[in-house]
């Protein structure tokens, strides 16, 4: 099936956030800033979606500096050497009872390439005021960032770790038909 309709994300209105235990008792969030895709479809019907979405790991961003040029240390992101985490997906399942799909794509980080499920719930399709056609996405998901080499942990005093293994991802994705 061909597919030829475009969808460029709208940066103004889409986020790529995350969340990770820190100490065990709290939970940190953070953010990319510069982050991009190519998405093309055959229809309206995102179930049939060729997506391949990047990210610039220097960009980044918890709200204190030194954290975040520790994250893209070699510690962690080694955002020198490997400039970009990329996902690429070809299908979203069908809509479960809940109004969520499951994607399923590979998850490149730190040169580490793995399968990784995603849930992302539709929001709906829309013609905006200046005439574009719209579509809106919350996408959200678990990894273990050891699974791609993001190790790096130190113990605590009182036992436990400081930076849990269990990431969560949290975006809101607005598409505009290009």
């Amino acid at each position: 099936m061909k597919k030829d309709i475009k969808w460029a994300i709208d940066l103004a209105h889409s986020e790529v956030n995350f969340k990770i235990r820190h100490l065990m008792i709290a939970h940190v969030r953070g953010s990319f800033k510069t982050f991009d895709a190519n998405i093309y479809t055959s229809s309206n019907d995102f179930t049939s979606a060729i997506i391949d979405f990047w990210i610039d790991t220097s960009s980044i961003f918890t709200g204190d500096v030194k954290r975040d040029e520790h994250l893209k240390s070699v510690d962690f992101f080694d955002a020198e050497n490997y400039k970009q985490i990329s996902f690429t997906a070809e299908t979203i399942g069908k809509v479960d009872g809940e109004g969520n799909h499951q994607l399923w794509g590979e998850l490149t980080m730190k040169g580490v390439t793995k399968n990784l499920m995603l849930t992302v719930q539709f929001g709906g399709l829309l013609n905006d005021p200046w005439g574009n056609e719209r579509a809106g996405f919350t996408v959200s998901g678990k990894l273990n960032r050891s699974d791609w080499g993001l190790v790096w942990n130190s113990p605590i005093e009182s036992g436990g770790i400081m930076v849990s293994d269990e990431v969560n991802i949290e975006c809101e994705i607005q598409l505009i038909k290009v």
